[in-house]
């Protein structure tokens, strides 16, 4: 176990997987921050301190009065005890339910997404069904089955929607106190003024957007995701108006059409909310699923491309190379008597 977190009520030791934590599986405590076993940390960055205790102090008020010394030294009749500064468990901090459900936002995301996402296979298999029924009857029981997948996530869909919409934002209210608390600075809006931005249809397709774009930092990333969820958030809207104004015609191939439009609806919601998932990922530094994201560096090379194997180059022809061939008389060196 390299690095855990120390609940402050039991004072167990739970160790961190993919993130940390905030309440205490087991007596739903509170955590302090990570802590590695192998790392010393500096006293000025430990999420504890150590403080002394005299021993007519009272843990629930705090420490006894002093009384005015006669000597430079305090005395005490017993070794003072070190250890951690005490707390109250009548006063222990429980999360709020506005806390619990900002908690379920991603697992409330997710499911809007599934729920959508099955939505429009319901809505496919609707489609196949007419194809089908243009040229033989249907058995009854898989008209059944049709008309029950595509009525239960109709109705289901826009339920666990709006819960991700008040869940998410909750969950954009303590993100934006967080960014705004590491700025030194507290967060201009109000939260009622969040959540009303955040949930009221119509308000949301605009407010969200400009939430969210004040406290991405100009990080690069958070700022395209940003922009990607809220232009299918309103592409999504138009869509709806436009698929409730052709459910109006009455044309046989009309509402044939309307299945194929309610499909594409239903597709491009579950989109929306796997890019508002993966937002809250990012701002909690982790990917999609949940796992530490990766942060690739790119350094600017200064020398040349090194090769390893060198360019290949065509030899130049040789000119050929004409040979004097020598006499027998030049080659023998003359005689004389």
């Amino acid at each position: 176990m390299t690095a855990y977190q120390i609940c402050v009520r039991c004072e167990s030791r739970w160790p961190v997987s993919y993130q940390a934590r905030q309440w205490c599986p087991s007596c739903r405590g509170l955590l302090l921050s990570p802590v590695d076993s192998h790392v010393a940390v500096p006293p000025n960055r430990r999420n504890f301190r150590w403080v002394v205790r005299s021993p007519q102090s009272d843990p629930e008020n705090g420490p006894a009065p002093r009384a005015p010394q006669s000597t430079p030294t305090p005395e005490y009749a017993e070794m003072p005890r070190w250890g951690l500064l005490d707390r109250s468990r009548e006063h222990d901090e429980e999360p709020t339910r506005a806390e619990t459900l900002a908690g379920l936002a991603p697992t409330l995301l997710a499911g809007a997404a599934a729920v959508f996402g099955l939505a429009a296979v319901a809505e496919l298999v609707r489609y196949v069904v007419l194809l089908v029924n243009r040229t033989r009857l249907i058995e009854p029981i898989v008209l059944a089955l049709s008309d029950s997948a595509v009525w239960a996530t109709q109705i289901v869909g826009p339920l666990v929607a709006l819960a991700a919409a008040v869940a998410s934002g909750l969950r954009l209210i303590e993100v934006r106190r967080h960014v705004f608390a590491e700025r030194g600075t507290s967060d201009p809006r109000s939260p009622g003024s969040v959540l009303f931005g955040a949930v009221v249809p119509g308000v949301n397709l605009a407010l969200p957007g400009v939430f969210l774009t004040e406290i991405a930092d100009d990080n690069p990333r958070i700022l395209r995701a940003v922009r990607i969820w809220w232009v299918l958030l309103v592409s999504n809207a138009v869509l709806f108006v436009f698929v409730l104004f052709w459910r109006q015609r009455d044309a046989l191939q009309a509402k044939a059409d309307a299945v194929l439009l309610t499909a594409a609806l239903a597709a491009l919601a579950a989109a929306v909310a796997v890019a508002a998932l993966h937002i809250l990922r990012l701002f909690d530094g982790t990917d999609l699923w949940g796992r530490p994201l990766e942060h690739p560096r790119y350094t600017t090379a200064t020398g040349p491309a090194y090769a390893p194997i060198a360019e290949i180059v065509p030899v130049p022809k040789a000119e050929p190379v004409q040979e004097e061939r020598e006499t027998d008389a030049e080659r023998t060196p003359a005689v004389t008597s």
